[in-house]
């Protein structure tokens, strides 16, 4: 079959090859509404296709956005996705999702991967390990923003939740019910991740300022697959903890299973507050106190930089920290 052109619809809706780029283009301020019906109408019925790559050449840009998560495991990565989508697909981007499983070794093949596609920008939810990979993409000016961490020295635009108020909103939550031992499992900090550590930090700061103890054996950042067994070692402790808090979902949902498998009792044997409101936290039985991160507006805020870094406006802001929310439910 022969390809048909941009030269064949121009011919068939009898206008210039420049309107009907126009048209393709969607600038559509100068041209009436009859050309324009008689371009859709050609394209329909000689079964046009743009060539994407042609286009693409001409224009210097793919528009397309690499995103890479950390993990897409997590309901934040996943929320932050849909609201990235959304907001590219308004703008006539599409969006390619890498998963690098906080890995480095693939976080660096998908970035190489991404750049010899020529994406117009990426959206990284960053492991931290890549600096000269990251700083080189900070010199040659080329757009990019980190979601959900930070990584130290690196010049990148960060969009971030405030991880110490996440914690001392749980904190202070559970003071105001009563408990007095407060706990706390996060992901294994080998890594250096910042919101880990943050939400670390902030536990231990807000335990102070509400004048209660500070048990190192309840305050405990392993692998995914140690988090049950890390529990049950707090549980049996002589005195053990009252109240845990859970450093992400996934960390929540070993502590759910744990308690289940055990008949603990939430939240007369163990009261729990996880940080991120997962889908099932209001129908759990009982109801799963959470604190909120603003997934939604944190993905739009990434897409809306980096579409912005591309169009080369100038941004100052560095780090753009969103606010979390206690949701109280009855878990605690």
């Amino acid at each position: 079959m022969k390809t048909v052109t941009i030269t064949d619809v121009a011919k068939h809706a009898n206008v210039s090859k420049s309107t009907v780029s126009q048209y393709l283009n969607k600038r559509f301020d100068y041209m009436g509404e009859k050309t324009r019906e008689r371009i859709a109408v050609a394209i329909k019925e000689l079964g046009y296709q743009p060539n994407i790559v042609a286009r693409s050449l001409k224009q210097k840009s793919t528009s397309t956005i690499g995103v890479i998560v950390a993990n897409i495991l997590h309901a934040f990565s996943t929320q932050v996705i849909r609201a990235i989508e959304d907001y590219c697909h308004e703008s006539d981007f599409h969006i390619i999702v890498c998963n690098a499983d906080d890995n480095p070794d693939k976080e660096k093949k998908y970035i190489e991967m991404l750049l010899a596609k020529q994406v117009d920008g990426l959206i990284v939810f960053p492991t931290g390990d890549n600096v000269e990979l990251y700083e080189k993409m900070v010199k040659d000016q080329f757009p990019i923003v980190f979601v959900d961490r930070t990584v130290d020295s690196v010049n990148v635009p960060a969009i971030v939740l405030d991880n110490e108020k996440a914690s001392s909103l749980a904190v202070s939550h559970l003071a105001e019910k009563g408990y007095e031992r407060i706990g706390i499992i996060t992901p294994s900090l080998i890594k250096g991740v910042t919101a880990r550590m943050g939400r670390i930090n902030g536990f231990r700061q807000s335990v102070k300022e509400q004048n209660l103890p500070i048990i190192e054996d309840f305050i405990k950042s392993v692998e995914i697959n140690e988090v049950q067994s890390t529990l049950e070692k707090m549980m049996t402790l002589p005195v053990p903890p009252q109240a845990i808090l859970a450093g992400n979902d996934r960390v929540l949902m070993e502590i759910l299973k744990y308690t289940k498998a055990n008949s603990i009792n939430i939240p007369n044997d163990l009261a729990i507050i996880g940080i991120d409101d997962v889908s099932f936290a209001s129908i759990y039985s009982p109801a799963l106190t959470v604190v909120s991160q603003p997934a939604f507006e944190m993905g739009k805020q990434a897409a809306t930089l980096i579409l912005s870094f591309i169009q080369k406006k100038e941004e100052k802001t560095l780090v753009y920290t969103f606010e979390p929310t206690l949701i109280s439910r009855e878990s605690c």
